[in-house]
């Protein structure tokens, strides 16, 4: 593996012992495909279902925590038949021409960052939703997976769900008519995450790793490994975390893009503590051609009076449910049809995303990561618009912030010196 600084330097510098593995190391066997898992939280779940696919080996599995690398990599080996390598430093996994993928399921803030250094390496991604911290790094990943012609896959399982999938071709095909509705709800029952206070990491937490990208601020007793969600500097609160799952449905049904004018409220109403998301939010999205997405959070009360998306048309309505699962109604709300549960997708999304590797294929993904951006942009918008206190106005074909300072400012973060170079130079 090459150092850290020197690892940045060739990065940033583009020379050809990292870039050009995009086109000239392909895997040596076509019918196997060996991946690197970056982030062992959610990563576990998806591992372990890697395993399950035909051809495909965890390779390397990487977690700037050592306990919990240890503790996986155990359970990981107990599942399988496979005795992967391991690393507390995803740089491991980029510098291994064997490794044709890496699987990103670090904090949102190495989302974009690790995307954009995998593709740099000759790499493949699967990263986990939502596919950025940040608007610019988005389109930074898109530009990134072209260059590289590397397959990007946003981790919005439900685009590969059986249910899902016939569900949306049913509105398509119009079985409720001409849709201009949305709606998105999500509920959860999460506790307070209370007053932390600086402290010094525990001696198994690669700290600075974990920080990456983001400028340093230290560390607190009550950020790590979780409740990062809930910090601006890290996160995007609720909508990004789940918002962009039913989100995503919403606009792929619609068939929409890019809205024109965002607005959003909320905030932390239930609990006095240290969380700057809001627990409590509402965001609604228009679009061209008189359409419209709602989305409706409420962190702290499972109370939930709506499914987790509906289409609303000239002709009836239909509800789809996290499984898959839809009901369609008529004019009259009266039940008509119904679809039987199937699975929210996650294996079948990963073995499109295997297919479309082992034929190098980025048109054979059902979430790329242009797709996986107007998402993702969604939720930024709500959040910019929540910050700020006033309506988003965007550019239908770009996404951009139209005639507002305050609320472009916040289209892109700051980097931490050590790394920006390397992530923003594509």
């Amino acid at each position: 593996m090459l150092p850290r600084r020197e690892f940045l330097t060739l990065t940033a510098a583009g020379v050809t012992t990292l870039a050009s593995r995009s086109q000239a190391d392909e895997p040596k066997n076509s019918d196997k495909v060996r991946v690197g898992v970056m982030g062992l939280n959610r990563g576990q779940s998806l591992a372990l279902d890697l395993a399950k696919l035909s051809g495909v080996e965890g390779a390397t599995l990487c977690d700037v925590d050592q306990r919990r690398l240890n503790d996986f990599s155990k359970q990981f080996q107990e599942n399988t038949s496979q005795k992967p390598e391991t690393t507390t430093d995803f740089r491991t996994i980029l510098d291994d021409k064997n490794i044709d993928a890496l699987v990103c399921a670090a904090p949102n803030h190495w989302h974009g960052p690790a995307t954009i250094l995998a593709c740099k390496a000759g790499k493949h991604v699967y990263v986990e939703k939502p596919c950025s911290h940040n608007p610019q790094e988005g389109e930074w990943m898109i530009e990134a997976a072209q260059k590289y012609k590397r397959c990007v896959q946003l981790g919005t399982q439900r685009r590969s769900s059986p249910g899902a999938i016939q569900a949306i071709e049913k509105v398509h095909a119009g079985v409720i008519g001409k849709v201009h509705l949305a709606r998105n709800y999500y509920t959860s029952l999460r506790a307070s995450i209370g007053t932390g206070a600086q402290a010094e990491p525990p001696a198994t937490l690669n700290y600075p790793l974990w920080e990456g990208p983001a400028p340093h601020v230290p560390y607190r007793n009550n950020v790590v490994p979780y409740n990062w969600h809930w910090f601006w500097h890290w996160g995007g609160g609720e909508l990004a975390n789940n918002g962009v799952h039913g989100l995503d449905l919403c606009r792929w049904g619609l068939q929409v893009t890019y809205p024109i004018h965002t607005v959003s409220s909320g905030g932390r109403y239930w609990f006095d503590d240290d969380q700057e998301t809001p627990d409590t939010q509402t965001a609604v999205f228009e679009f061209e051609g008189k359409k419209q997405i709602t989305w409706q959070h409420l962190s702290c009360n499972r109370h939930g009076d709506a499914p987790f998306v509906a289409f609303f048309g000239d002709k009836g309505a239909m509800e789809i449910d996290g499984s898959g699962a839809f009901r369609v109604f008529d004019k009259n709300d009266k039940l008509v049809e119904e679809g039987k549960p199937t699975s929210q997708g996650q294996a079948e999304h990963l073995q499109n995303f295997v297919d479309a590797i082992r034929t190098n294929n980025p048109q054979r993904l059902n979430q790329p990561i242009l797709e996986g951006h107007r998402s993702t942009l969604l939720c930024h918008l709500g959040n910019i618009a929540y910050r700020t206190g006033r309506s988003v106005k965007t550019d239908s074909q770009t996404g951009q912030i139209i005639n507002d300072a305050d609320q472009q400012a916040l289209w892109r973060r700051q980097y931490n010196p050590e790394w920006e170079e390397a992530i923003t130079k594509i």
